[in-house]
């Protein structure tokens, strides 16, 4: 009789264990990032088209292959590279196939299936919709103080986010964005005026509509990426320096208000990289490899080059 209650109390106890890890948005197994390959460079990858509406920006590479068509570009701007139907493009999108088979093979830790990611606070795991997942509201990620905590997030079908949703960080101990990956059996659609982050990896198209932000990436792997009026800004991960190419908008800032006018991607001071201007503001093939930041040009006016 007491081994019979005994093992009773076991069977108890393991069911009231599951059901409180089901319940909890802890994940079992442990995600592991992808590697990108050529496709980390890319902010935006299509595959048949991207196309763009209004005054987006579009910070690390765009590209696109099989297709032929960028439309939108202007009005909005590329802070990177354009590879159009062309090897660097190509071998992004062979990339891509190969890191969205390495997230689709992962072992699901929870299963949300039904779920809205609205209202949730996850930690570092593999989370699973069997059929579409949606987001209304904010989903926050614990990041648990890790650097190498990794998001995997895959979806059998759609991605749909609500207008003004967002996902959020806490506890971050680098760029979140770094290691969050969105496996999409389909397609995904981020909603107007929502906050993303992380890289989506989607089977068919991605959809951004008006006012989103992305901080992470767009690949979708066989059909369009749509734009409107959007911030996307490609994640930089492990340290490593955005991929800048030869056409780039560099800002020179008067940061320490002190007259002299400084070098910087956007707004943020860019290290480790050599610069050479030519013909400007009087001066000619200026070259430095300094790591500290900036280039002093005194006299040079700011704005955009």
């Amino acid at each position: 009789m007491k081994l019979k209650k005994t093992a009773q109390l076991w069977i108890l106890t393991t069911v009231i264990i599951v059901a409180i890890v089901a319940t909890s948005g802890l994940a079992l197994a442990q995600a592991v990032a992808p590697s990108l390959g050529a496709a980390d460079d890319f902010a935006v990858l299509g595959a048949s088209t991207v196309t763009n509406t209004g005054p987006t920006v579009v910070t690390g590479d765009l590209g696109l292959y099989a297709g032929t068509s960028v439309t939108g570009f202007p009005p909005g701007s590329v802070i990177g590279v354009m590879h159009i139907t062309d090897a660097v493009a190509q071998t992004a999108q062979t990339d891509v196939v190969t890191a969205y088979n390495a997230l689709a093979i992962q072992p699901c830790g929870t299963n949300l299936t039904g779920s809205d990611l609205g209202g949730l606070t996850l930690t570092p795991g593999v989370y699973c919709f069997s059929t579409s997942a949606g987001l209304t509201g904010i989903l926050t990620l614990d990041m648990q103080g890790d650097s190498n905590s990794v998001f995997v997030f895959k979806i059998g079908s759609a991605l749909t986010t609500a207008s003004n949703s967002s996902v959020m960080e806490i506890n971050s101990g680098s760029d979140p964005a770094c290691n969050v990956f969105w496996q999409v059996g389909t397609s995904a659609t981020l909603g107007t005026y929502s906050t993303f982050i992380g890289s989506i990896l989607a089977m068919e198209s991605i959809s951004i509509n008006t006012g989103a932000a992305l901080t992470g990436r767009a690949l979708a792997r066989t059909g369009a990426v749509t734009l409107d009026t959007n911030a996307i800004e490609i994640s930089i991960c492990a340290g490593t320096p955005p991929a800048l190419g030869a056409l780039q908008i560099f800002k020179f800032n008067d940061l320490n208000g002190n007259g002299v006018y400084e070098l910087g991607l956007g707004e943020s001071p860019l290290s480790g990289w050599e610069f050479t201007t030519t013909g400007t503001a009087g001066y000619s093939n200026i070259s430095t490899t300094g790591t500290s930041g900036f280039i002093s040009l005194p006299g040079l006016q700011p704005g955009d080059y």
